[in-house]
């Protein structure tokens, strides 16, 4: 976006985007001053910019539903010397999606029976060993998330996907289905290299390399995007990382920003470090020729978990197939790591310019706002005008909506989901935002995205004050380590608590064999005076821990209460289980 830019310095690289970009934008109206698809300048009109993701029509009239077969490796990536992988199977039944079904199946001369059970294989479907048969199995309809592992160990490694087709039944074989997929059987990576799995059962991502032993372990990425002042002594760019991660302790990802030249020994350093780094390519992903040159550059650092190409490729509407490209020519180069989008609009072709993504990055900036009238001169509504985070209302709430939002838009779209990764506000400026957030409204931003299941955060940008870093730090050290950490990457929350009157009170959990994990968020400016009792959704015995919020939680007759929960907090209490 054109006031990012601008953050680090770069309003002559605005113009000459915004120049090339004019010729070729999405939407209507291309070549005039507009931001998700909205003209911001006064002296045009308003039009309905277009791009909405909505609710599918229903697939059948009457309303009945169809079984909609998905599945998918539980991991986007497997390494020479995996002995099993892992499928996994959804058999939804879906208003939008799928085959007829009918709840009944019968074969000639035989009772009929309830179709309640999908019988089904996936085999190879293309080389020498098509049809070959590695996963025979059922499902129970309308279930997902079932996993069934097959062999690895009569694979050759190699560096393009094996495609695999899902055929299934009904027990008498007189409904059928099929459905394709394909995974990943790379070479092992060389001893100074690296590693990251997407894991397409809870959304979280896997990293190995020489410093976890060979093995893959949970990363939950937590940082900002950060600039470097490009020095080339190996001393300063240790001392860089060292402050950076607080010693390791505090922030353990980075998005590497203005000042990372690609030679830099600041890699080095991260690479002798326990800092992860994203690959910043979004200056030259829509040339991919400077792509390929600079991925082979990098690609080889024990450090890189994922690349970054398209910063807000919707808002600046740029030309569908170009993040797709750019993605494709990253898979072919290097398919260890994934490929992260950042998505600034509201609602402006989510479909179009997420299909680029392996990771979903979202970067709603609510924060001291005017929601309604911007610095241009117009009013901001759902057709006209930027006033610095679009539809938005200005407060920690939008966080939420824009998460819930992408999360019904993949649901509308029919998708997997993407791992997600929220950007929240580390800074002020540019006659939108006002003041910087305070760390209460950091961390209820990021306890409210940790609530719909993000899997990563990453804060524009760094150095931002003092007392932001320092409040980032203190909360990463809480999310990116076990036990917390675990909880955060087992997927979407389990379930959520509603308490009556309480509409700025988020509550949700986690449950993990003997354990549960809640997040308790207050979203308002108003503490919530006298016992507050929050019914658990399950026989608690005590209080394992409080890793993050520092509030004196206690156990009341089976529930969790505090006697005045703060205005604007967040807290995760962990619980041992009856």
């Amino acid at each position: 976006m054109a006031r990012q830019l601008m953050l680090i310095g770069s309003a002559l690289l605005y113009v000459a985007l915004a120049s090339a970009q004019s010729q070729n934008e999405t939407g209507e109206h291309p070549g005039w001053p507009r931001w998700c698809g909205k003209v911001y300048e006064p002296g045009y009109p308003a039009f309905e910019p277009g791009g909405h993701t909505t609710e599918p029509a229903l697939v059948n009239p009457d309303g009945s539903p169809n079984l909609y077969v998905q599945f998918k490796p539980r991991h986007s990536i497997y390494l020479q010397g995996e002995a099993k992988g892992s499928f996994v199977v959804n058999a939804a039944l879906s208003p939008w999606y799928g085959e007829p079904w009918a709840n009944s199946t019968s074969a000639e001369g035989s009772a009929t029976e309830p179709f309640t059970e999908l019988f089904f294989t996936i085999s190879l479907t293309t080389g020498s060993d098509s049809d070959a048969q590695l996963v025979k199995g059922s499902v129970p309809i309308n279930a997902t998330k079932a996993g069934f592992d097959f062999d690895l160990s009569g694979f050759e490694p190699r560096a393009e996907p094996y495609k695999v087709t899902l055929s299934g039944a009904s027990r008498f074989g007189d409904q059928q289905y099929t459905a394709n997929s394909s995974f990943w059987y790379l070479p092992d990576i060389p001893p100074e290299g690296s590693a990251t799995k997407i894991d397409h059962l809870n959304g979280g991502l896997l990293f190995r390399n020489a410093q976890t032993g060979g093995a893959f372990v949970p990363l939950l990425p937590y940082g900002f995007y950060g600039l470097y002042n490009g020095s080339n002594s190996t001393a300063e760019s240790e001392a860089f990382v060292r402050e950076y991660s607080s010693d390791g302790k505090g922030l353990n990802g980075i998005i590497s920003l203005a000042g990372f030249a690609d030679t830099n020994p600041v890699y080095g350093s991260m690479d002798a470090s326990s800092l992860r780094f994203m690959f910043d390519l979004r200056s030259s992903y829509k040339n991919l020729t400077e792509v390929e040159q600079r991925v082979n550059t990098i690609k080889h650092h024990s450090s890189l978990f994922a690349y970054w190409t398209a910063d807000e490729p919707d808002g600046w509407q740029v030309p569908f197939d170009v993040t797709p490209a750019a993605q494709e020519l990253i898979h072919k180069l290097d398919p260890y790591h994934p490929v992260a989008v950042t998505l600034n609009c509201q609602d402006y072709y989510f479909g179009e310019y997420s299909i680029g993504a392996d990771i979903l990055m979202a970067d709603p900036y609510p924060i001291a706002i005017n929601s309604t009238f911007s610095k241009w001169g117009t009013v901001c509504n759902t057709t006209l005008g930027d006033c610095g985070c679009d539809n938005c209302k200005g407060n920690v709430q939008d966080v939420s909506s824009r998460l819930d939002d992408l999360i019904q838009y993949e649901k509308w779209l029919g998708r997997w989901p993407l791992p997600k990764f929220h950007n929240p506000q580390a800074f002020h400026g540019e006659d939108y935002w006002f003041r910087d957030p305070t760390p209460a409204e950091a961390f209820v931003m990021n306890a409210l995205a940790f609530n719909r299941g993000a899997a990563g955060i990453f804060a524009w940008t760094w150095p931002t004050s003092q007392v932001l870093f320092d409040a980032h730090s203190q909360m990463a050290a809480a999310v990116t380590n076990a036990p917390t950490r675990d909880f955060l990457l087992g997927g979407q929350p389990d379930g959520s608590i509603t308490l009556a009157n309480q509409q700025l009170l988020d509550i949700a959990y986690w449950v993990q064999e003997s354990q549960m994990m809640i997040s308790v968020v207050n979203g308002a400016y108003d503490d919530v005076e006298g016992a507050l009792l929050i019914p658990l959704p399950t026989p608690v015995v005590s209080i394992a821990a409080v890793p993050f919020g520092g509030l004196p939680w206690e156990l009341e007759d089976g529930q969790l209460s505090i006697e005045t929960l703060p205005a604007m907090s967040a807290s995760l209490i962990i619980l041992n289980l009856n």
